[in-house]
């Protein structure tokens, strides 16, 4: 049995995961902004098998609340063994071009806020020597692109601060997974339409997500065929790649 912390826990990709620990019967701590979300999912949760489940409310952009809720969760589930960090917006391009308030705001939530509850709980499972944190990041932060560069920007900050992290933590058994979806038909890309064959589904994503945390994976594409699409990108030359609309 896993004693997961779910963070960002009313995002689909995550609700669709944990839906799936559920079934297997671990033990879930679920947070995100919305308290009545949370707590329809866990009562959902539970029908579905798992052992426990207790939820917190968290403004991710709070920094000074990262290290009470990481304890609350501890104490909740007799210990923690599992991370899933799954918050994030997608940025506004448009207003980030013209707003630094904007620009700031999107980096707090995609990168910063990430990189710091990973620093709180690198040192806890470090010092435990065991451990998983999974989180998810983006194809879109393997190359920037005139569309949504803001976003991109900030999820390659947060792959790049994980491939630090797994580094230093392989010596000490924790695991970091670094989680990159492609085009995922979700609440948040509702507005979007034209949805082709690239688009997947949360419950798509999830399954990916617990089979790379199962068998200990460093980086995940998923769908995996993002590997070799963004294999393509990252090598188109810099003179072609700017007269492309991305």
């Amino acid at each position: 049995m896993r004693k997961i912390l779910i963070i960002g826990a009313t995002s689909a990709i995550a609700e669709a995961t944990a839906r799936i620990f559920a079934a297997r019967g671990d033990a879930l701590f679920l947070v995100a902004r919305n308290a009545d979300r949370l707590q329809a999912i866990a009562t959902d949760l539970n029908v579905r098998g798992a052992v426990r489940t207790a939820t917190a409310t968290l403004d991710v952009a709070d920094f000074s609340a990262h290290q009470a809720i990481i304890d609350r969760a501890e104490q909740e589930l007799g210990g923690l063994d599992t991370v899933l960090i799954a918050h994030g917006t997608l940025s506004d391009q448009a207003e980030c071009e013209k707003s630094i308030d904007a620009l700031r705001r999107e980096f707090d939530i995609n990168a910063l806020s990430t990189m710091a509850l990973l620093t709180t709980l690198a040192n806890t499972f470090e010092a435990r020597k065991s451990g998983t944190l999974a989180v998810i990041s983006s194809v879109a932060g393997d190359r920037g692109r005139q569309s949504n560069y803001v976003y991109g920007s900030a999820k390659a900050a947060v792959s790049a601060f994980l491939s630090g992290l797994r580094q230093r933590l392989a010596k000490s058994n924790v695991d970091v997974l670094t989680i990159k979806p492609g085009f995922v038909d979700t609440p948040m890309t509702a507005n979007i339409a034209n949805k082709g064959a690239l688009w997947a589904k949360p419950d798509q994503i999830a399954a990916g997500i617990v089979r790379a945390i199962d068998k200990r994976r460093s980086v995940v594409y998923l769908p995996r065929f993002w590997r070799g699409i963004m294999l393509i990108i990252r090598h188109i030359p810099e003179s072609m790649f700017k007269k492309l609309k991305l």
